[in-house]
């Protein structure tokens, strides 16, 4: 009889031959699909938000089809057609009000931002400038220049001092050529904008790009703005109506990489995060609303200039929760400033209404069915994601935690713990 802890063979079940390296394998894939979500992370957080206008367009198509029956296609081509009506009417009749107001509220910000740099200032902190100190670049220039007019008087000098009596022009031999040559490049280079451009890429083409931008300047940067968040605009407009076009076969065409035997419960999970993050955009976009329309009156009641667009960047830094109002309160102090203390106070005083509103009307109201998740919490994922993700992470953290939720919810307290999961 043999001993099982003395025998060559263990004792129990004998795993596959095969089961150590599919298990390697699974775990060189998954970090393999880790590391190309990393590098990838601003494309894929960009594919979300236009899953999240398809999303949006999905639920604006639904509620037209309880008035309208028709077919779907005609529905969200409806839709698609007054949206883009209302934001070529909000850019023919209130783009130029919107632009003067954003130029003047710019200005007052950064004039009143000096104001309370400098008052700081006396009681002994140190706050940096917001604006960048372009300082530096003329400095460096006038380095350049006093370098040159060094490089030129030790020239003079060695002219003067030139073996023959001569000088460049005359006796200086084989380098007066080229040296006239690079005087000429150089000259051209800083009084011709384009020809000097065009000169430096004959002479090294790999500097085209630098010496353009040293040509156009601030114009080269903005231009170059618009056309990345044109680009991204773009992107997430065809995302969004390709997803809403037909959402059943995106589902679907997911549900098939899962196992038969699990389909079912991961058809009621995509269904299940879909319906959450139209409810929650739906109910982000009245809180949105409301804070606009609210902080627009009161700051116009007051007489503060810019109330429009003061409004409407509150009502817009709405949809971050948490970080978006505590800038857009910053904002509209620094603006209420320049009209002084009555007019601050009163500024205050608005931001303080509409946000108790918010806090404790809205979102409990709105929100609460939707998504339900503590402050504290939402607050904690914001800095997680920002500082992973950036800008992106902390502009998407709420539907991300949406989608978190419903995965917590539905794979780990339901199929894992047994338990019902609440709200």
């Amino acid at each position: 009889m043999a001993i099982p802890f003395l025998s060559e063979e263990p004792a129990g079940p004998r795993p596959r031959r095969w089961s150590l390296a599919v298990s390697g394998i699974a775990v060189v894939a998954f970090i393999a699909v880790l590391a190309l979500a990393w590098m990838a992370a601003s494309t894929l957080l960009l594919v979300f938000a236009g899953i999240l206008l398809g999303v949006f367009l999905d639920g604006l198509t639904r509620l037209l089809g309880k008035v309208l029956p028709g077919s779907r296609g005609l529905r969200l081509s409806l839709v698609s057609l007054v949206l883009a009506g209302l934001t070529l009417a909000l850019i023919a009749f209130g783009g130029a009000t919107i632009v003067q107001q954003g130029r003047d509220l710019g200005q007052t910000v950064a004039s009143q931002a000096g104001t309370v740099r400098d008052r700081l200032k006396d009681y002994g902190i140190d706050v940096p400038k917001i604006a960048p100190d372009k300082g530096g670049e003329n400095k460096g220039g006038e380095n350049k220049s006093g370098e040159n007019k060094g490089g030129d008087s030790k020239d003079s000098e060695s002219k003067a001092v030139a073996p023959g009596g001569g000088d460049a022009k005359s006796g200086g031999g084989g380098d007066s050529g080229p040296q006239r040559n690079d005087d000429s490049v150089a000259s051209g280079q800083k009084s011709g904008g384009l020809a000097g451009l065009a000169s430096g890429a004959m002479k090294s083409p790999g500097s085209l790009l630098s010496d353009a931008g040293s040509v156009l300047g601030p114009a080269a940067t903005v231009v170059i703005g618009l056309f990345s968040a044109l680009g991204n605009a773009l992107v997430i407009i065809f995302l969004g109506l390709s997803v809403a076009a037909d959402p059943g076969a995106y589902r679907d065409g997911l549900v098939r990489f899962v196992p038969p035997a699990h389909r079912d419960r991961a058809t009621a999970l995509l269904d299940g995060m879909g319906e959450t993050l139209r409810h929650w955009l739906f109910g982000q976009l009245i809180t949105m609303a409301v804070i606009f329309v609210c902080t627009w009156a009161g700051l116009a009641f007051l007489g503060i200039g810019g109330a429009l667009i003061l409004g409407l960047q509150a009502g817009l830094l709405a949809f971050i929760p948490t970080i978006g109002p505590l800038i857009a309160g910053v904002v509209i102090l620094l603006a209420s400033l320049a009209s002084g203390t009555t007019a601050l106070l009163g500024a205050l005083g608005v931001y303080l209404a509409v946000q108790t509103l918010e806090s404790y009307g809205l979102t409990p109201f709105i929100q609460k069915q939707a998504l339900d998740i503590p402050p504290a919490t939402i607050f904690a994922g914001q800095l997680v994601l920002g500082v992973i993700f950036g800008l992106w992470g902390i502009a998407l953290a709420l539907p991300l935690m949406a989608v978190a939720k419903v995965l917590l919810a539905q794979l780990y307290i339901e199929d894992t713990l047994h338990e019902e999961a609440e709200g």
